[in-house]
């Protein structure tokens, strides 16, 4: 009995240490742009949900990826060790191969190549092209000789493909078009996601000076970064509201005002702290006010269409 009780500990912990190295906090980054895509296409037609959950579940398992490559490449240069904060762990304090994580990374991108083939099978072929260069912005993001994510560019690079690339995917395979509202529509996203790497840049932002980054939270100063956040979740309030306001969208989009006291956390989480443990509490707020706003957009979207 006691045998079969510590085995059903041990695997416990294991799966917990397989879930954590997926960094689920961040998957939603992946999720919302998919739904707030597919939300616009609804006035369209019908939704092909085959294809919706194929793009889905393609984006979630690159996002998952992406963040595998990141620890293994964060461990490789020495910058994790196991009193890192914020990581996932699974090789520094877990002690699962360097190899098992990096080859786990490559698998979830095989499974979403196949995903791929599938959505361009049933859309367009030229999808091919940008579904692979996404793929190659997950693993450059912090593999190769320059990571995008060691220089000022992260968050520009981060909210374009996880904010408007995929947005503009997910509506193209239900429409076969990309419109002018389409790409209006991305641009909180695009924002909301940046500031969530903003976030993490903020947090982490001594301990990547030492380490030779050049951060933009790191070029602009930790009281700068904090103003440029809060300045990116006003913005992408007032963008919405513009939208509405030029008459572009129904007031059912601003529902999204609903979120911004889980901004107003995230943003006030961060003033006066310098402790990378302090500032975790606004790091997941700031997560949330990405997947919060993009919920209540995307329902905007639906009910303006009933």
């Amino acid at each position: 009995m006691e045998t079969y009780t510590s085995n059903i500990v041990e695997s416990d912990k294991g799966w917990r240490i397989w879930w954590q190295l997926t960094r689920p906090h961040t998957l939603t980054a992946a999720f919302v742009p998919v739904l707030l895509g597919t939300a616009l296409a609804v006035q369209y037609g019908e939704i092909d949900w085959l294809l919706f959950l194929a793009m889905l579940t393609a984006s979630i398992l690159i996002q998952a990826a992406t963040n595998m490559f990141n620890e293994y490449y964060d461990y490789a240069r020495g910058l994790d060790n196991e009193n890192s904060i914020g990581i996932g762990g699974a090789i520094v304090r877990n002690g699962v191969k360097p190899s098992t994580v990096k080859g786990l990374a490559f698998g979830l991108y095989g499974i979403s190549f196949l995903l791929g083939l599938y959505i361009c099978a049933n859309s367009s072929w030229w999808l091919a092209v940008i579904g692979l260069v996404c793929m190659a912005a997950g693993y450059f993001y912090t593999g190769g000789p320059v990571p995008i994510a060691y220089t000022p560019l992260g968050e520009i690079v981060a909210g374009f493909f996880m904010g408007i690339v995929i947005i503009l995917i997910s509506f193209f395979i239900q429409t076969g078009t990309v419109t002018s509202l389409s790409v209006l529509i991305s641009i909180p996203i695009f924002i909301l996601v940046g500031m969530i790497l903003m976030a993490n840049n903020i947090r982490d932002l001594d301990g990547d000076k030492e380490n030779g980054r050049k951060t933009l939270a790191i070029l602009i100063g930790r009281k700068n970064a904090i103003n440029l956040l809060g300045a990116g979740f006003a913005l992408s309030y007032i963008w919405v509201a513009a939208l509405v306001i030029a008459g572009f969208f129904t007031p059912w989009l601003l529902i999204t005002l609903i979120s911004i006291p889980k901004a107003f956390k995230a943003y006030k989480g961060f003033i006066g702290k310098t402790m990378p443990i302090q500032m975790m509490p606004a790091m997941k707020a700031t997560a949330q006010t990405n997947t919060i706003f993009g919920f209540l957009l995307s329902i905007g979207l639906f009910i303006s269409y009933i």
